[in-house]
C-alpha cells in the first residue's frame, strides 16, 4: 500500500432543512391552525483515530468530505430526518491543520479518538411555532442554517517510541529487522527505505516499544538534498533516539562527523529533538575494519559524553543489551510528566531557511499593502478636493443665476386643485371603509351575543 503522511482536503458539513408552512385540514375541525414542522439538522464531519490504519492514502483521494443535509419539515407536526454524521477514520497520531495559517486544530494522538471536525447546520423552525393569540394562522418559517466549511491540511506522524536514525546504507532496515517482525527492503544502494517502517520490539512478554526506521539523512537534507528532512516529523513524537553509525569508504565519510552532521540535521528541524535522549551505536561490527574503526573513535565520543555501542544486526552480538537500554529509557521517560509535557507540546523551530523565506514573503507582502494603501489615501484625497470644488462651483452659478418663479395659469391652478382633492378622497376612503366595517362588526357582535342570550334563556 502506498504510503501518505500528507494531504489536503475540504469538509462541508450538511445544511439543516427548512421549516415547514402547512395548516391542518380535517373534516369536523375548523381552524386546525399551523401543523408545519422544524426541518432536521445537518449531518457532522466526524474524525475517528483507527489503530488499524496507517496511511492517509483513502482520504487523499476523497478530496472533499460531505455530509447529507437534513430532511425539510413537512405538515401534521412532523419533523424532517436529520442528517446521518459522515465518519471519516484516519491513522493514529493524525494531526489536523488550517490550509492559510497551518494552525493545529486537532491532535489524533489516542487509539479510537472521536473528534467532530466541521459541525451540521440547524434545521429551521415550522409555521407551527410563530403562532400567536394575535396571529392564529402564520404562513412563515424559517431556512435551514448551512453547514460549517473548512479546507484543512493533514498530517501524519507515527506513533512510535524510538526514532531510528542515521545514514544511508548504515544498516537501519537491518537493524529493525533482526530486533522485530518489520521487513523493510534491504539492498546495497542508498535510499533503500523511502518510507517510514514501525516496527514491535518485544523484550519479554510485558515489555515491550515501538521502534520507527526513518530514511536515511545526508548533509544538507535541510535544504532539501536527498529526501530531505521530511520524514523527521514521524520522530516528533518518540521518547527516545537510536543514532547508527558505521565505517563507510566513501570520501568525506567518518562515523563522527557523520553523528555530528545529523545532531546539525535535528538543530535545523526541530531543536527539542537534539535534546531527546539518544543513544548512539557502531554497527556492522561483523567486520573486522569496523571492530579496528571502533576502538578509533570510542574514545572521541567519550570525550563528548557518549557511550558509543558496538552491534551487528547480522549476528545479533550487542541487539539484545541495547534493546533493555532503549526500553529502560523509554520507560523512564513515560514515567516523567514533564517529559511527556514536553513531548506533547507543539513543534518548535523548523527549518530555518523555511522559516527565513515565510519572513522575507510576509514583509514584502506587508510593504506592498502599505503602499496600496498610502495609493488608496491619496487617490481618497484627490477626488475629495474634485468633489468640494464641484460643490463650490454649483453654488456659484446658483447665487450667479437666480432661477425665477414660474407663473401658473387660472386654468392651472384650478387643475391643482382638483388633484389635491382627489389625493385627499383617496386617502380618506380607506380610512372611512375601515370605520365602516368596524361599525358593521360591532353591530354583528351585539346582534350575535343577542341571540345567544335568548338562547340561553329559552333553554332555562
Amino acid at each position: 500500500m502506498k504510503f501518505v503522511d500528507q494531504c489536503d482536503v475540504s469538509v462541508v458539513a450538511g445544511k439543516g432543512g427548512n421549516g415547514s408552512v402547512a395548516f391542518r385540514r380535517e373534516k369536523f375541525v375548523p381552524f386546525g391552525g399551523p401543523s408545519g414542522g422544524d426541518g432536521g439538522s445537518g449531518g457532522d464531519v466526524v474524525f475517528v483515530a483507527d489503530p488499524g490504519l496507517s496511511t492517509l492514502l483513502d482520504v487523499t483521494y476523497a478530496h472533499t468530505l460531505r455530509a447529507p443535509h437534513g430532511q425539510h419539515g413537512m405538515g401534521k407536526d412532523c419533523y424532517g430526518k436529520g442528517g446521518e454524521d459522515l465518519v471519516c477514520r484516519v491513522p493514529v497520531g493524525t494531526q489536523v491543520f488550517t490550509q492559510e495559517g497551518h494552525e493545529l486544530l486537532y491532535d489524533m494522538n489516542a487509539p479510537h479518538m472521536r473528534v467532530v471536525i466541521a459541525r451540521g447546520g440547524k434545521g429551521g423552525r415550522g409555521n407551527m411555532h410563530f403562532a400567536t393569540p394575535y396571529d392564529r394562522a402564520p404562513r412563515r418559517a424559517e431556512a435551514g442554517l448551512p453547514g460549517e466549511e473548512k479546507q484543512l491540511r493533514l498530517e501524519l506522524k507515527v506513533m512510535a517510541d524510538v526514532g531510528l536514525l542515521g545514514f544511508p546504507n548504515v544498516g537501519k532496515s537491518t537493524f529493525i529487522r533482526a530486533c522485530s517482525a518489520a521487513h523493510p527492503k534491504v539492498a546495497d544502494y542508498p535510499f533503500t527505505t523511502l518510507v517510514p517502517h514501525l516496527g514491535v520490539v518485544r523484550i519479554d512478554d510485558d515489555a515491550s516499544f515501538v521502534l520507527a526506521d526513518i530514511p536515511g539523512l545526508i548533509p544538507g537534507a535541510a535544504e532539501g538534498a536527498g529526501l530531505g528532512i521530511r520524514f523527521l516529523q514521524h520522530v516528533e513524537r518518540t521518547r527516545a533516539l537510536l543514532h547508527l553509525v558505521t565505517l563507510d569508504h566513501a570520501e568525506d565519510r567518518d562515523p563522527v562527523r557523520d553523528y555530528e552532521a545529523l545532531v546539525g540535521e535535528l538543530l535545523k528541524f526541530d531543536e527539542r529533538l537534539a535534546t531527546r535522549p539518544t543513544i548512539v551505536a557502531m554497527t556492522k561490527a561483523d567486520l573486522p575494519e569496523v571492530q579496528e574503526a571502533y576502538a578509533r573513535v570510542k574514545p572521541i565520543f567519550a570525550r563528548k559524553k557518549i557511550d558509543l555501542r558496538l552491534v551487528s544486526a547480522a549476528t545479533g552480538a550487542g541487539v539484545r543489551a541495547l534493546l533493555i537500554d532503549l526500553f529502560r529509557v523509554v520507560r523512564a521517560q513515560a514515567a516523567d510528566p514533564e517529559a511527556e509535557a514536553a513531548r506533547a507540546k507543539a513543534p518548535g523551530k523548523r527549518s530555518t531557511a523555511t522559516a527565513t523565506k515565510t519572513k522575507t514573503t510576509t514583509a514584502n507582502a506587508t510593504t506592498t499593502t502599505i503602499a496600496t494603501t498610502n495609493a488608496n489615501a491619496n487617490a481618497t484625497k484627490s477626488a475629495a478636493k474634485s468633489t468640494n470644488a464641484t460643490k463650490k462651483t454649483k453654488a456659484a452659478t446658483a447665487k450667479a443665476k437666480p432661477v425665477a418663479k414660474a407663473k401658473m395659469t387660472p386654468a392651472a391652478k384650478e387643475r391643482a386643485k382638483a388633484k389635491a382633492k382627489a389625493k385627499t378622497a383617496s386617502e380618506a376612503a380607506p380610512k372611512a371603509r375601515r370605520a365602516a366595517e368596524t361599525v358593521a362588526k360591532k353591530k354583528l357582535d351585539k346582534k350575535t351575543r343577542g341571540a345567544k342570550r335568548a338562547t340561553r334563556q329559552r333553554r332555562r
